[in-house]
């Protein structure tokens, strides 16, 4: 990808100068910024940075609103002044303040990536969807070397004895290579890249998938590659491409059964496998587990408008919630919560609206639906209200709904 091209001879007339291309350059800029997704260890990091340089070259180069996001601009932003207030009690609290920043910040970038779907919608998300693959490897292999402890770098790129690679958890390093995996899987599956190809671009993202795991992670790839094979298979143009689905599809289970079992031929793979894919863990149960403190937790927050404060409901029980739609309520307050739940709610309508629009941008906007529709669904078990790539899903589906046609009356 270079942002330099030959003008036209008839300008140059053989002179051999360069101009710049500016729609090269702002897609050199988005790949960088999105590429830049997975590193995770320190903060700022690298997004945080790529994130101001992306805003500024897409302002003086040209980007252009859409009405259209208006609705997710005022969502986020209940739901942040929400926070806000819930933080007012508690600013001295650094911990506090910096998850509400953190938050803010990544409002702007759903805002910035919703903008960016008014202008060569399908350049872009090309781009961008090859740089996630080039994130989800650099953090699978890193990953993967810190599983294996490959030149001791074990210490670092793990978590608990599982690989969390470029990422400080390995619950949200899981999580986050799944919507790379479902790129590749839809170029295969409509026939935009070959199979081998696609086998090689998937197997180490899935080995760094499978290595962290993350429960969530896990069920976050199965049902998203069943939602991504439903719509496919829905809007199949001919019973050749229907053909095409069910064969892949069954490929793809074969597949993934004959690397379990050879993954699992491995007994320190094998121990772990054993002791996450439990449905139900001993901090999940009981009155004092997971899901004991969750209950218990509505009637305390139905007596807390402001809510319990950021981060606090660590506070009032052993951890932290581990499900974002409380989370919304205890850190954000009654108007952020009910703000979260209607961003939900339109997210729902927008995301199963534009997946059957046909338009060039329709396998984009079917890959992308498919990963955070099941995520969205995700948040009743886990937090993702601070996952970078759930803020670029939701601003990448609104931006795509925006400039999206209404279908003929």
């Amino acid at each position: 990808m270079s942002a330099i091209s030959h003008a036209g001879d008839s300008a140059l007339e053989g002179a051999g100068r360069y101009s710049l291309s500016i729609g090269g350059l702002q897609r050199t800029v988005l790949w960088l910024f999105v590429f830049c997704g997975c590193f995770a260890l320190i903060e700022p990091s690298p997004y945080e940075v790529m994130f101001l340089v992306t805003v500024f070259i897409f302002l003086i180069t040209g980007l252009r609103t859409n009405v259209k996001i208006v609705p997710l601009v005022i969502l986020l932003l209940i739901f942040n002044i929400g926070g806000i207030f819930s933080l007012i009690p508690f600013m001295d609290e650094p911990p506090s303040v910096r998850f509400i920043v953190v938050g803010i910040y990544l409002m702007f970038t759903a805002f910035l990536f919703a903008t960016l779907m008014s202008d060569d919608a399908a350049g872009r998300l090309r781009t961008m969807a090859h740089a996630l693959i080039a994130s989800a490897w650099l953090a699978s292999l890193a990953g993967i070397a810190g599983y294996f402890n490959i030149g001791g770098v074990g210490e670092y790129l793990t978590l608990y004895g599982r690989a969390s690679g470029t990422f400080k958890d390995p619950n949200v390093f899981g999580p986050y290579l799944v919507l790379p995996i479902i790129f590749v899987m839809q170029a295969v599956l409509i026939g935009r890249m070959g199979l081998l190809r696609g086998i090689l671009l998937l197997s180490i993202p899935v080995l760094g998938l499978f290595l962290s795991f993350s429960r969530g992670a896990w069920g976050n790839l199965v049902g998203a590659t069943l939602v991504l094979f439903a719509l496919t298979f829905a809007t199949a143009r001919s019973d050749v491409q229907r053909a095409r689905v069910v064969g892949f599809s069954l490929l793809v289970v074969a597949a993934a059964v004959a690397a379990l079992m050879v993954a699992l031929s491995f007994e320190q793979i094998r121990e772990v496998f054993n002791e996450r894919a439990s449905l139900s863990q001993s901090y999940d149960l009981g009155v004092q587990g997971r899901f004991g403190n969750q209950f218990r937790s509505i009637g305390i927050l139905l007596e807390m408008p402001n809510g319990m404060g950021p981060l606090r409901f660590r506070w009032y029980f052993p951890e932290d919630p581990h499900n974002t739609y409380i989370n919304a309520f205890a850190s954000y307050g009654w108007l952020g919560g009910f703000a979260y739940i209607a961003l939900v709610v339109g997210t729902m309508m927008v995301g199963w609206s534009v997946v059957f629009r046909r338009t060039e941008t329709q396998p984009y906007a079917i890959a992308i639906w498919s990963v955070l529709f099941i995520t969205l669904l995700q948040g009743a078990q886990i937090d993702i209200d601070h996952w970078r790539h759930v803020y670029l899903m939701l601003g990448l589906i609104w931006g795509l709904r925006a400039i999206a046609p209404e279908p003929a009356r």
